[in-house]
């Protein structure tokens, strides 16, 4: 299936400020079931958009912006054509949580285990652990099936209830929130059982026929477990559901804070307006033509489509609806 993505961000300043540096997590990956066949990222006021490659694999853009300005938009576009996913086995083999310890124990995937900045422990996931009677079930894929569904049944999936920034706990002790909340304890459990655990930053095409409760409009986080005889697999911990080829992953991290869609500074001391303002379209594309060559656009420096208009869908919060 081939997608077409449009994502809007835009800052408004109370002053003047004189200068915006700012790196940008938005391009999809490139790998065995997903391919970027297109990506641009334009900058209003207009800048040029240098790019690296971080130690995960993500793209990530950086720019400059050393003119004053009260208003600044980011709007990144791309075209990506994703495959499904094997079917998942049922269960997997007798011994796969030995295999899994085996893994613990060559420190290959110690990034994965360990505690992150919103991964960490805490006495109210312990206390939810307990209450949900999770625990190592028979095998692993068996165990993190079974805490996607008591997750998706204890929690629930309220816009706004939570901050970009905010701690497991305030999920745990209200018992609602987003799918970066859901990302984050899903990955503190995982971790707890022994499995090598990771956060996925991306957006997911709303099938009109499905009953996925997160929203459309804003980015989207699910997890990857690290799993023996399959390798990762991509579980959405928000719409209890195994990640399908509607699923666009952007970035691969710990937690949120390793891949956040955009992060930056400026100078001035002036406040901003609305922290961030953002749009997220994503639909399907049409079948590129036999022979055609689709462009592969890693940096442009021109000016931005206009943005959204105020109705357009905006949100307050990235990784919130």
């Amino acid at each position: 299936m081939r997608y077409t993505v449009r994502h809007v961000t835009r800052f408004s300043y109370e002053s003047p400020i004189s200068e915006s540096v700012m790196e940008v997590r938005m391009q999809p990956r490139s790998d065995i079931l997903q391919r970027c066949l297109h990506f641009s990222l334009t900058t209003t006021p207009a800048s040029r958009v240098m790019m690296y490659q971080d130690h995960d694999g993500n793209t990530v853009h950086h720019f400059n912006i050393p003119a004053r300005h009260t208003r600044m938009a980011v709007t990144a576009e791309a075209l990506v054509e994703c495959e499904e996913s094997p079917p998942l086995p049922e269960r997997l083999g007798a011994d796969a949580w030995d295999q899994l310890q085996q893994v613990a124990g060559s420190g290959e995937a110690w990034d994965y285990l360990a505690p992150s900045t919103f991964t960490t422990p805490t006495t109210l996931l312990k206390a939810f652990i307990i209450n949900a009677g999770v625990e190592r079930g028979p095998d692993p894929l068996v165990t993190l099936r079974r805490l996607m569904a008591e997750m998706f049944a204890r929690f629930e999936y309220s816009p706004r209830s939570t901050r970009v920034d905010s701690p497991i706990d305030d999920a745990l002790q209200s018992k609602r929130g987003v799918c970066q909340d859901f990302a984050h304890i899903f990955i503190s459990i995982a971790k707890q059982l022994g499995v090598p655990s990771r956060y996925v930053s991306g957006y997911l095409f709303h099938d009109p026929s499905s009953s996925e409760r997160s929203g459309e409009g804003a980015t989207h986080a699910w997890v990857e477990c690290l799993l023996p005889e399959i390798g990762w697999v991509g579980l959405d911990p928000t719409n209890n559901l195994v990640a399908t080829d509607r699923h666009i992953r952007v970035a691969l991290g710990r937690d949120y804070a390793d891949v956040p869609p955009t992060r930056g500074v400026y100078k001035g001391s002036s406040k901003v307006n609305n922290e961030l303002a953002v749009a997220v379209r994503v639909g399907p594309a049409r079948s590129v033509l036999s022979g055609e060559v689709v462009p592969f656009t890693p940096w442009m420096s021109r000016d931005a489509s206009p943005p959204l208009r105020d109705n357009e869908g905006l949100d307050a919060q990235q990784q919130q609806q």
